[in-house]
């Protein structure tokens, strides 16, 4: 992938840090607090975030451990120019129906970090938080990538990143407080079918559409690219999950889909290149 071509953000920060320790329901949270913190949300395949939440935690809860993020500036600098090409295919898209879009901020961090969601350590891997409109990434989880999942190359990253963007964009078109709201009617989030489900699953197409827009405009892709970030949408399938991880599948615990369903949904939105065609909340997966 020649991602150098791409154009490059100006809204990517680099965290601090800040004193403290986690906290959790009010009291500090050791190390062996946070292991097993971490080992139940890759299990169940939740967000620890939700864990930390569930137990009495409150945002921004969670303090960062002090020390500023460590970012190789080639790393910093790839993470610019994926975030500048979804800024311009997301922004030329939205004025193409009437719109604005809003860039999002992404924050590279370290260890831990505070978001307007709550509280995230590394364990919780790259997420979206609506509330602040921000991508956060540890930029550890590339390697986590390339080592745990098996997913290596930097069109697998992109796609990581752009399926964090996905979510922003579904913020923009106010699909999270469509979910909200069908939430608050008694629709599961959690399942095979649930909402979370089909949010997960939009994010990929919409990650989809990004590359293929992207690619059309910058000729960037090489022999090998797609078939990537194809593997990376597979590897982190909530069935190949927690195969992994217990060696069972429990489909009711579903929050992200199969490793099927998301290589196909991503392939929607790289084939079509068509935001219409990302509308996994209608029929069947």
């Amino acid at each position: 992938m020649d991602w150098q071509k791409g154009e490059q953000s100006q809204n990517v920060e680099v965290d601090s840090g800040g004193g403290g320790g986690p906290r959790f329901g009010g009291g500090r949270m050791g190390l062996g607090g946070l292991i097993i913190l971490a080992l139940l949300g890759w299990i169940f395949f939740k967000n620890p975030l939700a864990l930390l939440d569930q137990g009495g935690g409150q945002p921004g809860a969670y303090a960062p451990s002090g020390q500023p993020a460590q970012v190789d500036p080639e790393q910093k600098l790839f993470v610019e120019k994926i975030l500048g090409s979804t800024e311009k295919t997301w922004g030329d898209m939205f004025s193409g129906m009437g719109r604005t879009y809003t860039d999002p901020t992404l924050d590279l961090f370290s260890g831990g970090v505070s978001t307007a969601c709550g509280a995230a350590s590394t364990a919780v891997g790259p997420f979206y938080c609506p509330g602040d409109q921000k991508v956060y990434l540890d930029l550890d989880f590339f390697r986590e990538l390339d080592t745990r999942f098996h997913a290596s190359g930097d069109f697998a990253r992109a796609y990581v990143i752009a399926h964090e963007v996905g979510h922003h964009v579904q913020n923009q078109l106010g699909i999270f407080d469509k979910v909200s709201q069908l939430q608050r009617q008694g629709v599961p989030m959690e399942g095979a079918d649930g909402l979370s489900v089909r949010q997960e699953l939009q994010a990929d197409c919409f990650a989809g559409v990004w590359a293929n827009r992207t690619q059309q405009r910058l000729q960037w892709l090489q022999p090998g690219d797609v078939e990537s970030a194809l593997n990376a949408a597979s590897q982190i399938g909530d069935d190949t999950l927690q195969r992994e991880a217990r060696g069972t599948v429990v489909p009711d615990s579903f929050t992200h889909g199969t490793s099927a369903q998301r290589v196909k949904w991503f392939k929607t939105g790289l084939q079509s290149g068509d935001i219409q065609q990302c509308d996994t909340f209608s029929g069947s997966l």
